[in-house]
């Protein structure tokens, strides 16, 4: 009796793993995925790299909540905005990417973050300075005298330039081309160009998955 009921039980793991076995070897590396870097994260991550210029990136937004609240408890979601695009000097591109710091600080990501789409996007309005970006977290709720101490302070600069750095590497090997992109563990990178187009949202949250139990 007991050799029969630990028959079943595995037959019936194996049936619930069949369909996790047979989609992940249709992943392959250097289709739906490429390797760029040797080492693991320390910590398991999900980096998204993003601009707030970019409007598949503001259109991808609702999505990549999706990915995010779907993630095991231990993965950190984290945001790496770019400073590549065209429509803004470099300099204002960095000061968003400070932006997007401050606002992980003030623990407002979500609201300021949408906040800063909305105004490039949605109100067809320029940045032209940090004054414009402290006046969007203002009247979002913000405070104007936190944000001006966290947008000189060291911690932010250097997690801004951290940005800076992730992104440098990627585009120097050449495979940061477009965002958004995702980037599994700091080692693997999706190619969206490669998932089913006829069940595009699902197979990109299972690849993410996926990539996430590799070593």
């Amino acid at each position: 009796m007991i050799k029969k009921i630990t028959t079943l039980s595995f037959t019936f793991c194996l049936a619930l793993l069949l369909p996790f076995m047979a989609n992940a070897a249709d992943y392959q590396e250097g289709k739906q995925y490429i390797k760029v870097g040797e080492a693991l994260s320390s910590k398991p991550e999900v980096r998204e790299y993003f601009s707030f210029y970019c409007p598949h990136c503001f259109s991808s937004e609702p999505f990549m909540e999706e990915v995010k609240k779907e993630l095991p408890d231990n993965t950190k979601f984290k945001r790496n905005h770019v400073d590549f695009l065209r429509a803004a000097s470099p300099e204002i591109q960095f000061m968003l990417s400070k932006a997007v710091v401050v606002a992980q600080q003030l623990k407002m990501e979500k609201k300021l973050v949408g906040a800063l789409f909305n105004y490039i996007h949605v109100q067809r309005a320029i940045i032209s300075s940090e004054k414009d970006i402290r006046n969007i977290f203002v009247l979002n709720g913000a405070d104007g005298e936190k944000f001006d101490k966290l947008m000189s302070s060291f911690s932010v600069n250097s997690q801004a330039k951290k940005m800076k750095k992730f992104q440098d590497e990627l585009t120097n090997k050449r495979a940061l081309k477009s965002v958004p992109t995702l980037v599994i563990n700091n080692k693997y990178l999706i190619n969206t160009k490669a998932l089913d187009r006829s069940d595009f949202e699902n197979d990109y949250k299972k690849l993410v998955q996926y990539l996430l139990t590799l070593d």
